[in-house]
């Protein structure tokens, strides 16, 4: 499994002034998408979400969000390493993506950019 890059989740209480922030700080326009009631920005390596506090608690315990090729080969690279895939596969607004506790206990989410099949 390669590793594409790492995206830094960030929950935000006012999502426009933030993206304002971060988009001149990463130089870029955010692409934006809501999923389960939180508003969701993209810009550059920043991923900001904004929503219910209590669908952000769920959210904050997700580390970060690793890019790969495919979620499917990651999804078995995890399992075979002693990983516990939480949740996952499934489609998403940019991909599909799944959520992993690695044997350390952190979280993280991995995504691909393919279309749902």
């Amino acid at each position: 499994m390669e590793i594409l890059g790492a995206t830094l989740r960030i929950c935000v209480e006012d999502l426009e002034s933030s993206v304002a922030f971060y988009e001149r700080l990463a130089g870029g326009t955010a692409q934006r998408f809501e999923r389960g009631g939180v508003s969701v920005a993209a810009v550059g390596c920043f991923l900001l979400m904004s929503g219910p506090e209590r669908e952000l608690e769920i959210l904050r315990k997700v580390s970060a969000t690793i890019a790969v090729e495919n979620v499917d080969e990651a999804y078995a690279v995890l399992n075979a390493s002693g990983a516990h895939v939480i949740a996952g596969p499934v489609p998403t607004p940019a991909g599909r993506n799944l959520i992993a506790m690695h044997p350390d206990g952190s979280v993280f989410e991995y995504v691909d950019r393919r279309a749902a099949t």
